[in-house]
């Protein structure tokens, strides 16, 4: 897996705007994403339990769609969740181009 941060513009461009994904962008309350910020699953999960499997799912497609690399904490938590409440959630992507 990669960092961004080794990205070319081009990628980093593409990832910034990426539509070619059905949770690219997700609606939600402003306080919503003031919460989360640049919160990862370790840090952050949305306040409603109906809402948590479609977001563990989500992030695991994201991080695997752009070939992204994960913090120690981050995949402790996600396997939690598949283990548990989540163990029913399909996790679909497209890697980016």
């Amino acid at each position: 897996m990669n960092r961004p941060a080794a990205w070319t513009a081009a990628r980093r461009e593409a990832y910034a705007n990426d539509q070619g994904a059905h949770a690219s962008l997700v609606a939600v309350t402003a306080r919503t994403n003031r919460s989360k910020a640049d919160q990862d699953p370790a840090d952050w999960m949305p306040p409603s339990p109906e809402a948590q499997c479609r977001y563990v799912g989500e992030w695991v497609a994201t991080k695997l769609r752009w070939g992204l690399t994960a913090d120690d904490r981050e995949p402790v938590v996600l396997k939690v969740y598949s283990e548990g409440p989540c163990e029913d959630t399909i996790v679909r992507y497209t890697p980016a181009a």
